[in-house]
């Protein structure tokens, strides 16, 4: 998959990372940052990203945080090379999390962070 090719969206993502990490979840602004974020992920036809994005928001707008965990993933390719995924959860805080949410959305272009990003779109929606 492509990264954010737009400097606006990419300095977006770069301010959720360091906000995350510097003040924990403040939820106003994460949704805030999130809702600017996503028109760029739909003009740069990034689907996934379009879709992580408005489920992170809205799961942090009903929750007032970021309850899913960091996945630890054992990916197992099946006959039509769908990726099936046995999730245990690791220990982790919902800051830690959400921080590594946006690293993967950051670096989408690895196939590594795209699988672990369906993850969490995958937890995101089951939540």
């Amino acid at each position: 998959m492509n990264a954010l090719q737009d400097s606006k969206a990419v300095n977006l993502v770069k301010k959720l990372i360091a906000d995350v990490a510097q003040n924990g979840i403040i939820t106003n602004t994460i949704i805030d940052d999130l809702k600017a974020l996503r028109p760029y992920t739909i003009t740069e036809q990034l689907p996934l990203l379009a879709k992580a994005t408005r489920l992170a928001a809205e799961h942090i707008e009903e929750h007032g945080t970021f309850n899913i965990p960091v996945p630890q993933d054992e990916d197992i390719e099946g006959e039509d090379e769908e990726i099936i995924s046995e999730v245990t959860a690791l220990e982790s805080t919902p800051e830690e999390s959400l921080h590594y949410f946006f690293s993967l959305i950051k670096n989408i272009h690895k196939k590594a962070n795209e699988d672990e990003l369906r993850i969490y779109v995958k937890a995101l929606n089951e939540y």
